[in-house]
């Protein structure tokens, strides 16, 4: 099996910093896309920003320029920099990852559980 385990979050002022960190762990072959996401009650699950195995990136418009993703293969770690964080930022931040398991030829997504982020204002 994989798991996904996300760390990082908690309460911070709007204009404050946090950084976030998602760890894989179990049979892993190798690892594909690895991102993350957010939700908030009542709404559907949002992309924040992925980053392949090769180092690209993708990000949604309502963080360019604040958010930063990165990743370290050797650690199976990806990290998320959230700089200049707005109240409009809270949410459930889950992590996902394209995993290739040793001995099977497909790859699968997993998910993390989530760490809460929220911004006062």
């Amino acid at each position: 099996q994989v798991q996904l385990v996300e760390s990082g979050g908690g309460l911070v002022q709007a204009g404050g910093s946090l950084r976030l960190s998602c760890t894989a762990s179990g049979s892993i072959f190798s690892i594909n896309a690895m991102g993350w996401y957010r939700q908030t009650p009542g709404k559907p699950r949002e992309l924040v920003a992925t980053i392949t195995s090769g180092g690209s990136t993708n990000y949604a418009d309502s963080v360019k320029g604040r958010f930063t993703i990165s990743r370290d293969n050797a650690k199976n770690t990806v990290y998320l920099q959230m700089n200049s964080l707005k109240p409009e930022d809270t949410a459930d931040y889950l992590c996902r990852a394209e995993v290739r398991r040793i001995g099977v030829t497909m790859t699968n997504a997993y998910w993390g559980r989530g760490t809460q982020v929220t911004v006062s204002s």
